[in-house]
């Protein structure tokens, strides 16, 4: 009985060890990893503030639906931006705003 019981854990060991040696991967066989590539961020949209609508001045950063109906607004009662600082004069646009967007802002 003992010596069923030694060739039944032996075979076990053997198909066990078996089994998981060919579920593991092979170095050889191995392939690498994709590696992802470095896509650079879409350049923003440039911007006349002069004549852009509120669509478009919502796409600049920190510029939302209200702030950008502020700068239309600002337009019409001021007349046309002579600098691109000015837009620091707009309600809720600060320097801080108009730095973030200097590129993509043209007068």
């Amino acid at each position: 009985m003992k010596n069923i019981f030694s060739v039944f854990v032996f075979v076990l060991f053997a198909f066990s060890s078996a089994s998981f040696a060919a579920d593991a991967p092979s170095k050889t066989t191995a392939t690498p990893a994709p590696v992802a590539a470095k896509t650079a961020p879409a350049p923003q949209e440039v911007v006349n503030i002069n004549t852009a609508d509120v669509q478009s001045l919502s796409k600049l950063k920190g510029v939302g639906t209200k702030k950008a109906e502020a700068i239309v607004a600002f337009r019409k009662a001021n007349g046309a931006f002579k600098t691109v600082d000015q837009l620091a004069e707009v309600k809720g646009i600060g320097t801080k705003t108009v730095d973030a967007n200097r590129k993509s802002i043209r007068i």
